[in-house]
């Protein structure tokens, strides 16, 4: 019988954590560097990707050990894009997860070389992952698919669109691709990394990725709607800051109250598509209800 989500979801983050903080603490580096990564590593949050890739392999019934290499590169890749979003010539915040982002505690250079360090060595983590369930074949997957999520053709195509975007009236297939690719992506690629450490089929992984993509739009939605109504103490960081950079989001491009039913439809199209595969799904399904809800 399985744990409650509750109980799996924090077994899930003390694990993560732990091994981070093992893999940052194990870098040959200058200690301010390494001090820099850990600040921004430590700071908490949803961690929500990792969530999503044991939650995937728990649904094949495997053990969430197989993932925990993959799942710390992509933590890494995400805080590494905070810390860079956060930085004055970008979105120019001074609190993130309720702490002072990574710049004003290490000053703005050191950021950049702590988010230049945490993406780097996401990549070396996931190479020397010795997981004896994971083959080098799987390594090379994950280094691949990690690299298309982040980079150009992914994360980074969507921050850059957004940047784009301050200012001007988008349509909504304008609006779809930035939120697909700067924060869909590495959704995308948790699910698909656990469908990999699981073995899935080629079906079954496009039947995820259909969910995957929906639950990353969803997110997002979430998201807008937070930056309008969310609480800045319990989100963490500033609300109001799209409509301040003349962002445009699901909430301009639609009325509050449809943009909470297309956050619903959307969440629907996620849940139906990962339980038409009959697995053991029931802590992705209440990853679903934890996105479409979040408060912060």
């Amino acid at each position: 019988m399985s744990i409650s989500f509750e109980v799996f979801a924090k077994e899930s983050r003390r694990l993560l954590e732990s091994q981070m903080t093992e893999y940052a603490k194990a870098v040959l580096c200058p200690a301010v560097l390494r001090d820099a990564m850990l600040y921004s590593l430590e700071a908490g949050g949803k961690r929500i990707r990792p969530l999503l890739l044991f939650a995937t392999l728990h649904a094949f019934q495997k053990k969430r050990e197989i993932g925990l290499a993959a799942a710390s590169a992509l933590e890494m890749i995400h805080t590494y894009s905070l810390i860079h979003d956060d930085l004055p010539c970008m979105d120019d915040d001074e609190l993130r997860r309720g702490k002072p982002t990574n710049h004003k505690v290490f000053g703005e250079a050191m950021a950049v070389l702590a988010g230049d360090g945490l993406l780097t060595y996401a990549f070396q983590v996931l190479a020397e992952n010795r997981h004896p369930e994971v083959t080098e074949a799987m390594n090379l997957r994950l280094v691949l698919e990690l690299a298309k999520a982040a980079g150009p053709e992914g994360m980074v195509a969507g921050q850059v669109a957004d940047m784009e975007a301050e200012g001007k009236q988008l349509t909504l297939s304008q609006l779809e691709y930035i939120h697909q690719n700067k924060t869909g992506r590495l959704l995308e690629f948790s699910v698909l990394a656990g469908a990999v450490l699981a073995g899935a089929s080629l079906a079954q992984t496009e039947e995820l990725m259909e969910f995957a993509r929906n639950l990353g739009l969803a997110f997002q939605i979430r998201d807008d709607i937070l930056d309008v109504e969310g609480n800045e103490e319990e989100i963490g960081k500033r609300v109001g800051s799209d409509v301040a950079n003349e962002k445009s989001t699901y909430t301009t491009l639609f009325s509050m109250e449809e943009a909470k039913q297309i956050l619903h439809e959307t969440t629907e199209r996620a849940k139906n598509a990962v339980r038409s595969l009959q697995l053991q799904d029931e802590y992705l399904l209440q990853i679903c209800e934890l996105v479409a809800k979040r408060t912060h």
